[in-house]
C-alpha cells in the first residue's frame, strides 16, 4: 500500500453525488479496512465527513478498526476531529475506550482537546481509559491536561471507573496525579466504596492511605 501520510485530495469542481449505494459501499470499505479504497472515494468527491446511521464518522470508524494510515490520512484531509455520535463520542473517546495509544496521540497532536467531555454530561476520554485499565493513554491524558476529577452525569470519575474494575496500575497513577478520593457517584458511592463492593483489596488499602494523607494538616500551615 502507498503511503497515505501526505496525500491531500484534489479540489473537486463538480463532487459526485453521494447515492446510497455508493454510501453504503464507502461505508463497507472502512468497516473492511479497505483503505484505498476510501481514498478512491473520497477523491470522486465523497464528503469526508460522511457519517453512517448512528452518526459515526468515517474517522470513528476507522477508530474503531484501528486503522492508522486511515485515520492520519482523514486527519490530514480535514475530517471534523470534534464531531461526535449520536451517543456523543467522539474519535478521541472511542480511541481511549479501544486502548488506542498511537490514535490518542495522533488525534491529540492534531489539535482535539485531551479534557473534552462528551456532548453533555458524559465521559471524558479519561474516564474510558482508566475504566478499561489502560495506563498508556491515562498516563498521556494527564500529561496533556485531562482533568483528573471530571464527573460524568452519574458521578463517575477516572478514579472510581479504575477501582471498580480493579485497575491497581491506573489507580496509583490516578493517584500521583491527586485525583481526589473523596468525590462521590450519583449513588453516594465513594472510589473506595467501589473497589470494597467488587473485593479490590490491594486498591482499597492504597485509598485509604491516600485519604489518611489528605487529612494530614500541611507543615507549612500556620
Amino acid at each position: 500500500m502507498r503511503s497515505l501520510r501526505l496525500f491531500l485530495l484534489p479540489v473537486l469542481i463538480c463532487p459526485v453525488l453521494a447515492s446510497a449505494g455508493a454510501l453504503d459501499d464507502l461505508l463497507k470499505a472502512v468497516n473492511n479496512n479497505e483503505t484505498e479504497v476510501v481514498v478512491e472515494f473520497l477523491q470522486r468527491g465523497m464528503d469526508v465527513n460522511t457519517v453512517d446511521v448512528e452518526g459515526n464518522t468515517l474517522l470513528m470508524l476507522a477508530v474503531r478498526k484501528g486503522n492508522d494510515p486511515l485515520v492520519e490520512f482523514l486527519i490530514n484531509n480535514r475530517a471534523g476531529l470534534l464531531k461526535k455520535n449520536k451517543y456523543g463520542d467522539s474519535a478521541l473517546m472511542l480511541a481511549a475506550v479501544n486502548g488506542d495509544i498511537n490514535i490518542v496521540r495522533k488525534l491529540v497532536g492534531a489539535g482535539v482537546k485531551a479534557d473534552e467531555h462528551r456532548s453533555g454530561p458524559g465521559w471524558t476520554a479519561l474516564i474510558y481509559a482508566a475504566f478499561g485499565g489502560h495506563a498508556e493513554i491515562v498516563r498521556f491524558l494527564l500529561e496533556n491536561d485531562a482533568d483528573v476529577d471530571a464527573q460524568a452525569g452519574n458521578g463517575m470519575t477516572a478514579l472510581m471507573a479504575a477501582c471498580r474494575n480493579g485497575h491497581l496500575e491506573v489507580v496509583r497513577l490516578l493517584l500521583e496525579y491527586e485525583a481526589d478520593v473523596d468525590l462521590l457517584n450519583q449513588n453516594n458511592a465513594s472510589a473506595l466504596d467501589l473497589a470494597l463492593a467488587n473485593k479490590h483489596e490491594k486498591i482499597a488499602e492504597l485509598l485509604r492511605v491516600a485519604g489518611e494523607d489528605e487529612q494530614k494538616p500541611s507543615l507549612n500551615a500556620n
